[in-house]
């Protein structure tokens, strides 16, 4: 719940002192206009961290409430059982944050793990309350990132009770790719059949298998770890 507002304004927390490197960082990042200007202003007042790749910066059940703005870098949100099953929830990357689930104080939902070297804008509770109770509008910003994640999470959910593997790997490949001068359509992220699978929801034998029949029937073609889709996948496998 939002604090509730005084007759006094408030002032802005004053930003923690950083190595000049990181906060450059910061400073380019406030003035990236592709990002929202709220963001900007608020990743301003965190303490900036760097992180190396592989790095997990928030463990699934940990007690945490901060929220993390990556300034540079790519991070992805998952989950793995007992079997050591992994699924992929999102995969982020600069102008995004996350970490926002665990401000009502309850412990963390998920992992988070850099997947290259990430500098992030460490925002506190207490900071985002009062950054809040500054720009009040923020709030709704807030409000309707969650919405679209639980929507998302929904999406993803319905996709696992109703469409078999293959339905969920075509998906998975068409939403990675982006369109290139030549008409193919092609995956830049460097990409594991793993990562893939954790992304589906499936396991990695089934993604190599598809992906070398797909690869047979000339759909597709792997240059190196980089995928590209050369004509529209078959509803079918």
């Amino acid at each position: 719940m939002c604090p509730a507002a005084s007759n006094t304004p408030l002032a802005p927390p004053k930003p923690t002192a950083m190595a000049p490197a990181t906060a450059s960082l910061a400073q380019e990042f406030a003035a990236d206009e592709r990002h929202g200007a709220l963001l900007r202003e608020l990743a301003l007042q965190g303490d900036v961290r760097r992180y190396r790749k592989g790095t997990i910066v928030i463990a699934e059940g940990d007690v945490g409430d901060t929220l993390f703005i990556i300034l540079v870098g790519q991070v992805k949100v998952y989950s793995v059982n007992a079997s050591d099953k992994e699924i992929t929830f999102g995969v982020f990357n600069a102008g995004e944050y996350f970490g926002e689930m665990s401000l009502d104080g309850d412990p963390r939902s998920a992992n988070v793990m850099t997947l290259q070297a990430t500098t992030c804008a460490v925002i506190t509770r207490a900071r985002l309350l009062a950054f809040i109770a500054l720009r009040p509008e923020f709030a709704l910003e807030l409000l309707a990132k969650v919405i679209r994640r639980l929507r998302l999470t929904t999406q993803g959910t319905r996709n696992l009770a109703f469409i078999d593997v293959y339905g969920r790997l075509s998906q998975c490949l068409r939403e990675l790719a982006t369109l290139q001068s030549d008409g193919t359509l092609r995956i830049e992220e460097r990409i594991t059949h793993a990562e893939i699978a954790s992304r589906a929801g499936c396991s990695r034998e089934m993604v190599s298998r598809i992906i070398k029949d797909l690869e047979t029937g000339g759909y597709l073609r792997v240059d190196g770890r980089r995928i590209v889709l050369l004509k529209k996948l078959p509803l079918r496998w």
